[in-house]
């Protein structure tokens, strides 16, 4: 299953719930202001560090340049959307609004 995030984790819980619900190799989608999770040095550095060792992890990278994010979380793979058109084609998906 493909999980999606697309809140910012400094204004929602959004992604502390979809974590408890991840299961290991569940692709996790950052969209839109989720992208802020994944920005290199945050306080939520740890919790993509922790979920990349079971569970491959990615960014929208159109969304990513939107918000000026040049540096990720290392391991943390960014795609275009043609890259996310086919995560969504190989997956059911869980959006997490």
């Amino acid at each position: 299953m493909l999980h999606t995030i697309n809140k910012s984790p400094f204004e929602s819980s959004t992604l502390e719930t979809c974590i408890r619900f991840l299961q290991p190799g569940d692709p996790l989608l950052f969209i839109e202001d989720g992208v802020y999770t994944v920005q290199a040095g945050n306080k939520f550095s740890d919790i993509v560090n922790s979920t990349l060792k079971n569970n491959p992890v990615y960014a929208l990278q159109p969304d990513l340049e939107a918000r000026g994010i040049s540096s990720t979380t290392e391991g943390v793979k960014s795609v275009d959307y043609e890259g996310f058109v086919e995560l969504v084609e190989e997956h059911q998906v869980n959006s997490w609004l």
